[in-house]
Parts: structure tokens; C-alpha cells; sequence
């Protein structure tokens, strides 16, 4: 939070966020703050005086004091007031600490309707000379110190209105792509003609069936929708009302919130068969887009085109052409098989890692969705994510790989003039950080992580009742983390396994809990960054993990078609799948093993385009 967070807000800010939105109407809003909490519902900071501005566009709307005695209640020195950590304080510090100490940080200002950015951020209270290295200013870790004097942070702004009336009805895009008709209007001599008006519902809700339950709408459909269109229309005494009341009965239907794939009649359990047109146009947009079929495919589908090889890949390739492609694979599926959603759950030990930060954190997660986008959209092989060259900074992400001549909040792309020591997703902070202990790194987590989602060859959890903790022997000096390792590969239990987890891991003991690069590792001894697999070949840094990587051409491009596969099927791969991996990425071969290539194979295979039976139909 001692971070300037955007090219939105203004320089000498730290913390808090730039929020673009879309206001519908003009009218009065208001823009309330919500301060950060810690895991005890306490705020942050409360133990000093700080300012915090509200802005629209870059103009001030209200600057607040938090924190200090500026609400008038004096913050007491631990989150349990006077008495001692978990223990009851006063009674009105904890009011003011968990319910009230963030009250009446609001303002209502009148807004043009329109794109606008509303920024919320705190007044740096240290100025300094530009290009001298900055002291740390307060602590970051949420302890009871943070509590006291740390930084208070913004934890959310609610944006409320318009409070006034707009006088009329808001044309917004939302409103166009629903209301693709209009019911002429009621007049003082002209009576509002039903037929036109259920006419026009009746169009509204059956284009709006098709697309959310992505099939031909059927009468039935359709009369339910409008007995909820009749009975919002009496209630709201609107036209809009009945629309908005059937929409609410649309998006409550089973046949738009599950992807229902059902058996055909007198099919055998377990048997094979092939899905419809429709099913696979499902299938394919929620893989591609995370999104229902648009128009075109959802056409194909009915009019029974689609499965047509040529078609399909036509469509297949269109869909990956597409913007929403490239957001939707890197936002849900690269999350999932790199799991980056733990990345906000990473925790570091402040006294070892004092620069680490929230905005470290959110950084690191920023530059491998940027770098795995980049090689999607321009469909590299995907090799690339070993190897390239390249990746994304910004400012305090460049500082803390050491890149020099970054500066400002936005991330770029950046040329390294090392590749061997950061290049490709293993030298990336998000899965260094994921895959260490807040103290010490972990050449068993990093080892675990790479078997399983770079090799492919995941590897079972340790079996019950065996001792995997690694005690130091008292009155001896702190062994480095390859000696404690070595007590697990001493047992015959535990050296199956580790002698393939840890060389893997050994590899990456360059690079420090949170990604930094390193020479001495936290018990003081020069770092060792070799080993030797399972198999005999020595491995030596992230240029030596590479290479055993890509010394197989197949090794990696399998590993990425089986997690892409296990993501369009929403299921664990099994045996019987492997026969199409594999078949996927030897013809994948020819186009380098190109994004494209295994994703149209995915698509095209019998196993993305058939089912087995989960049960005999009657």
C-alpha cells in the first residue's frame, strides 16, 4: 500500500484503486469507501493520521483524515484494546475498530452519464529527492502492529444512484441488446394496444431463450416467460417491468445455469454416442469463451452443420480469432492449470522479505496473464512458455527482477537480457511464490509443482502415518535445505518419490521465496542449484530445467494438451484419453506445436465430440 497503484490516480499517491465505470444516466451518485479489515475484522492503520482523496476523472471530489484521533476515538496499541492480545478491549475502541471506523467516508457529487474513473488513494506522507532509493515506511504484514501503525488501505468503493431522476428512460448498451423492439406508446386519445405490446415481449423473451438456454426456444418456453412478462406488467405498470420480471424468471432456469448434456433414449450405460450439433456448440463456446454460442454457431448447431469437419474447424478457428478467446483462456483455464487464484493466498514472513507487498503480489499474477495472453493471441508455440525471451513489468515488478529503465504502474514488455536466469513462466514471481513456506523456499513444493503441471507426471501424496517434518537436531548449525532433503531420500519410504521431486526442485534454489534471485540461500551457505534426476541426467538452474524439458519435443506440448483437454471436458483425464493425446500432438508436430493446432485437434477429436452414458434411459 505505499505504491502509486495506477496511471489514474496522482503521483505522490500510495494504495487504493482506479475504478473505470460506466455511468448509465446523468444524475447525483455517491461514492462511498469502505476501509481494509484484517482476517479479525479490525481496520488497518488506525494508530496515525493519513489523507485520503476521492477523485472523478482526476479531480479532487473530498479529502478525508483517517486514522489518529481524527473520528475521535483514540486507537489503542493492539486489536484487543488495552487488555492483551485475545483478550476483550474497551468496548468502544472495538466498535470503533470493526463496525464504525470507516463511517461517513462518502461523498455525492452530480455526473455526467458516460465512461468515466472514479479514484480513490492516500497522500504519500515522505517526500524524497526522484531516484533515491526509498526507506521502508511502515510495516506490512497484518499483526498487531499493522493494526496500529501500519498503512490503512482501501478495501472497497460502493458507487450508489443516481438520486435524482434522470427524466427519462437511460439508453445503455445493455438495454439495446435486450429490447429489439418497442410497443408503440399510450397517448392521451390512443389506448396501449396488448397485442403489440405481448407481441414485442414475445420476441424479446424468445430471441433471449434461445441464446441463454442455447437451443431452439419451444412453446412452452415461451409461455412461461410471458406469464412472467403479464404478471411483472400489472405489477410494475410498465412494459420494461413485465421484460425485467420475465428475465429474472430466464436467468433462474436450470436450461441456462447448468450446461445439460443428456442421454439419448435407450442408450446402454457406459456405451459411447455422439453429441448433438447443439451439445457441441455449447461445448465449444464455454471452452473457447467461458461464454454461451453467439448467433452464427448457435445457427450452425440447428440447422445440424456443425459437426461437419470442415465447419467445425472453420468455427473453431473463428472462435479462437476472437478477443474473448484470449480473455477467457488466460483468466479461467491458465488460472486453473497454474492455480494463480492461490496467488492472493501466498504469505511471506516480513522480517526476511520486507519488500514484499500486496502490489508485489498482484504484480506477479499480472505479468503470466500478460505473458501466457501474448502467446495465445499470437498463436506461438507453446514452447514459447519455456523459453521466450520476453515478459511483463512494470515499475515495481522491473525493481524486483532487477530491470532497469521501468517506470510508472503500467506493465510492458520487456526484452531480458538474461533469459537462462528469468525467461518463460518458471523464472515468473506467481509460481515461485505459490510454491514456497512463508520463511524458506521449498524444493519439494516447486518439484511436486513442476512433475505436475510442466512434466505431466503428477505424483501421489506421502503415505499415512509417514514423518515428513525435517527437525534441525539442537545444537547444531541450521542445515541448508538440501541436507534436511536428504534425510527423506536416507528412507527407503520416502526416496521413491523424492529422488524425482527434489532434483527438479534443486533447480530453482536460484530464485527466493518470492521470486528474487539469489546467491545465498536463507541458512547463509552459497546457493546450490544442481541435481541429478532419477534416470542419471544432471540438471543445473532454470537454463538446465529447460533443456530437459525441450529435450523432448513432445514432453511439454503433451502436458499443455492434456490440461487443455481436462478443461473443455470439465473432467479428470483418464486412461482411455490418452490415445487422443497423443494423437493431437504428434499431428500438432508439423505447426510447432502451435496454440491453434492443439486447440482445433481438441476440438475435432472423438472425444471432445462424443459422451458415454452416465445411466440406461427408460
Amino acid at each position: 500500500q505505499d505504491e502509486r497503484q495506477s496511471e489514474e490516480l496522482p503521483l505522490g499517491s500510495r494504495g487504493g484503486l482506479a475504478i473505470p465505470y460506466q455511468f448509465p444516466v446523468d444524475g447525483e451518485y455517491q461514492f462511498k469507501v469502505r476501509l481494509r479489515r484484517q482476517y479479525q475484522r479490525y481496520l488497518m492503520g488506525m494508530g496515525w493520521a493519513q489523507q485520503l482523496e476521492v477523485r472523478l476523472d482526476g479531480r479532487l471530489l473530498a479529502r478525508f483524515t483517517v486514522g489518529g484521533n481524527a473520528q475521535g476515538v483514540p486507537a489503542a496499541a493492539s486489536y484487543a484494546g488495552d487488555g492483551e492480545p485475545g483478550f476483550a478491549g474497551d468496548p468502544d475502541w472495538e466498535t470503533f475498530m470493526q463496525l464504525t471506523g470507516d463511517d461517513g467516508l462518502e461523498v455525492r457529487v452530480p455526473v455526467e452519464a458516460g465512461p468515466h474513473t472514479v479514484g480513490v488513494s492516500f497522500v504519500r506522507e515522505l517526500w524524497e529527492p526522484e531516484g533515491l532509493p526509498q526507506p521502508l515506511q511502515r510495516g506490512r504484514v497484518l499483526t498487531n502492529d499493522q493494526i496500529y501503525m501500519g498503512y490503512a488501505a482501501v478495501g472497497a468503493v460502493d458507487i450508489g444512484g443516481p438520486y435524482t431522476d434522470p427524466g427519462s428512460t437511460p439508453d445503455t448498451p445493455s438495454r439495446r441488446a435486450i429490447f429489439s423492439c418497442r410497443p408503440p406508446m399510450a397517448t392521451a386519445t390512443v389506448d396501449i394496444d396488448e397485442a403489440a405490446e405481448r407481441a414485442c415481449a414475445q420476441e424479446i423473451v424468445s430471441r433471449l431463450a434461445r441464446s441463454a438456454y442455447r437451443r431452439p426456444v419451444t412453446a412452452s418456453d415461451t409461455a412461461t416467460l410471458l406469464e412472467f412478462f403479464d404478471s411483472g406488467r400489472r405489477e410494475g405498470h410498465s412494459f420494461d417491468a413485465g421484460i425485467q420480471f420475465a428475465l429474472e424468471r430466464l436467468l433462474v432456469d436450470p436450461d441456462f445455469l447448468l450446461r445439460l448434456e443428456r442421454d439419448p433414449a435407450q442408450v446402454e450405460a457406459g456405451s459411447v454416442y455422439a453429441l448433438s450439433d447443439l451439445e457441441v456448440a455449447s461445448r465449444l463456446s464455454f471452452f473457447l469463451w467461458s461464454s454461451v454460442p453467439d448467433d452464427e454457431l448457435l445457427s450452425l448447431a440447428e440447422a445440424g452443420q456443425l459437426t461437419e469437419p470442415a465447419v467445425l474447424e472453420q468455427q473453431a478457428r473463428r472462435l479462437l480469432a476472437d478477443p474473448r478467446a484470449g480473455d477467457a483462456l488466460v483468466d479461467d483455464f491458465t488460472a486453473q492449470w497454474l492455480n494463480l487464484r492461490r496467488v492472493g493466498e501466498v504469505v511471506v514472513d516480513p522480517g526476511r522479505y520486507p519488500h514484499y507487498d500486496e502490489t508485489l503480489l498482484n504484480a506477479f499474477k499480472r505479468e503470466t496473464e500478460l505473458f501466457v495472453g501474448s502467446t495465445l493471441r499470437e498463436d506461438l508455440g507453446v514452447a514459447t512458455l519455456l523459453n521466450a525471451d520476453y515478459t511483463f513489468v512494470n515499475e515495481r515488478l522491473a525493481r524486483h527482477y532487477g530491470i532497469p529503465g521501468v517506470y510508472g504502474t503500467r506493465f510492458r514488455r520487456v526484452p531480458l537480457s538474461n533469459p537462462d536466469e528469468r525467461g518463460g513462466l518458471l523464472g515468473e514471481g506467481a509460481l515461485l511464490a505459490t510454491t514456497s513456506y512463508p520463511d524458506r523456499t521449498s524444493p519439494v513444493l516447486r518439484g511436486k509443482w513442476l512433475l505436475d503441471n510442466i512434466f505431466g507426471l503428477p505424483v501421489p501424496p506421502p503415505p499415512p502415518g509417514v514423518d515428513t517434518t525435517l527437525e534441525q537436531e539442537p545444537g547444531t548449525r541450521p542445515p541448508t535445505i538440501r541436507e534436511r532433503l536428504a534425510q527423506h531420500r536416507r528412507s527407503p519410504t520416502c526416496a521413491s518419490c523424492h529422488s524425482v521431486i527434489d532434483p527438479l526442485g534443486f533447480a530453482l534454489e536460484n530464485f527466493d521465496v518470492i521470486g528474487g534471485w539469489r546467491d545465498i540461500d536463507e541458512a547463509g551457505q552459497p546457493v546450490d542449484a544442481t541435481g541429478t534426476t532419477a534416470s542419471g541426467a544432471r540438471v543445473e538452474g532454470l537454463a538446465g530445467l529447460r533443456g530437459l524439458l525441450l529435450d523432448d519435443p513432445e514432453q511439454f506440448p503433451r502436458t499443455v494438451t492434456e490440461k487443455l483437454l481436462a478443461y473443455a471436458l470439465g473432467r479428470p483425464l483418464d486412461y482411455y484419453d490418452r490415445p487422443t493425446v497423443r494423437q493431437i500432438v504428434r499431428a500438432a508436430a508439423a505447426e510447432d506445436y502451435r496454440w491453434s493446432s492443439l486447440i482445433v485437434g481438441i476440438v475435432k477429436s472423438p472425444t471432445f465430440l462424443t459422451r458415454a452414458a452416465e445411466t440406461a434411459a427408460n
